[in-house]
């Protein structure tokens, strides 16, 4: 079980890592490819446009199949592809290069998510769920500042670590974890919109989805504009935000790392529960902040709740299903990044509109209100 857990946790380090690790990097890639500082996010986003569309297409591929093969076969990939990147001598190349190492991950992480219950006794999946994403959380903490350690040497070397680091890993997956060709998979000659209606017939996965959809909304409406709100109401420069969002962070980690023994011991209904009330109550109090210190404080206090409930969504929307769990993962990390996407456009205009980050934070308790009320449809609370 621990081996299963620490695979898991480097996993969703390695591939968090590398997903924030290009973004100390932009200056420099900038200067080296003389391109505009405007477009040059754009190396960061190939990598997230690359995972997003094609992890809707490797969820129905993976199901049917030894999922420990597929995920072995990413993690080549992916290797390779960030290897790739430390020898883009353009822009075009790193683009290319960074797309192909999104692709490659999106064969990786659902993966994780759908093997956990396989591999873990019933009473220690949302534990293992809780591991894998402290590795997540963990990734988000210090992607950046190990990107901007290693860029300190060469501006190559994060790209060669990474990919070592995915051999190694490769290598200790492919010896220690099972194949995970589990019985009861989905016709392999099922087409992909065919496997996607099978499962979306199931009322209770489409209610955990669009309860997901809503919690990451909320999540990253915040999350987003936590940087906005420092500068503009407490006059804080860029290096002390991202001292603020550490503390934060380190909120987050403590949250999904140590939350499992709390839900064990209530339940996950339970836990979910009183973890989105306290939250509603915290987003209530946060605006009202009279100085920094009490804003960060708050929000460390309210990322550590929300590492504490992300294990329970991974969870219930993997027991939906026993044959389609990549392609549940898969649909998870859609709706991530549509949240993503709605909370970029709305929390913008929110922090406009309205005084602080009040219009923020009454749109995040409105979608958790909306969470609970999916939750309890579905007969969540039934007990």
């Amino acid at each position: 079980m621990r081996k299963y857990g620490l695979i898991f946790f480097l996993v969703m380090f390695l591939i968090g890592t590398d997903t924030f690790l290009i973004s100390p990097l932009l200056p420099t890639l900038s200067n080296l490819y003389k391109i505009n500082p405007s477009i040059s996010g754009w190396m960061v986003s190939a990598y997230a446009i690359g995972y997003a569309v094609f992890a809707l297409i490797s969820g129905p591929i993976s199901d049917g199949r030894d999922r420990k093969k597929v995920m072995l076969i990413g993690f080549l990939a992916f290797a390779i592809s960030t290897f790739l990147c430390s020898f883009a001598t353009n822009f075009t190349l790193m683009i290319i290069f960074r797309f192909c190492a999104g692709v490659s991950a999106s064969f990786v992480t659902p993966q994780v998510w759908a093997s956990i219950p396989v591999v873990s006794p019933k009473e220690k999946i949302v534990q293992m769920m809780g591991i894998a994403s402290t590795g997540l959380a963990a990734s988000q903490l210090l992607g950046v500042p190990i990107g901007a350690y290693l860029a300190s040497v060469s501006w190559r070397a994060p790209f060669y670590l990474i990919s070592a680091f995915s051999i190694v890993l490769l290598l200790i997956i492919n010896f220690v974890i099972p194949s995970l060709n589990t019985a009861g998979q989905l016709d392999k000659s099922k087409g992909i919109f065919e496997t996607y209606a099978e499962v979306l017939k199931n009322q209770k996965t489409v209610q955990y989805l669009v309860a997901y959809l809503l919690f990451q909304t909320g999540n990253f409406a915040v999350l987003s504009f936590i940087g906005t709100w420092f500068a503009k109401d407490f006059g804080l420069s860029v290096s002390e935000i991202g001292t603020a969002m550490i503390i934060i962070g380190v909120g987050n980690l403590i949250g999904t790392l140590f939350g499992n023994k709390l839900i064990a011991k209530w339940g996950l209904s339970k836990s979910l529960l009183i973890g989105l009330l306290i939250l509603c109550v915290l987003y209530v109090i946060t605006p009202f902040s009279p100085n920094i210190e009490m804003a960060v404080g708050m929000l460390a206090v309210v990322f550590l709740l929300n590492g504490f409930v992300f294990p329970i969504f991974m969870t219930t929307l993997q027991s939906t299903t026993t044959t389609a769990r990549s392609t549940v993962s898969s649909l998870s990390n859609a709706a991530m990044y549509l949240g993503t996407t709605i909370s970029g456009i709305l929390g913008g205009i929110l922090l406009t509109h309205f005084t602080g980050f009040f219009g923020i934070t009454t749109f995040t308790i409105i979608l958790y209100l909306l969470v609970l009320y999916l939750y309890k449809r579905s007969k969540f609370f039934a007990k």
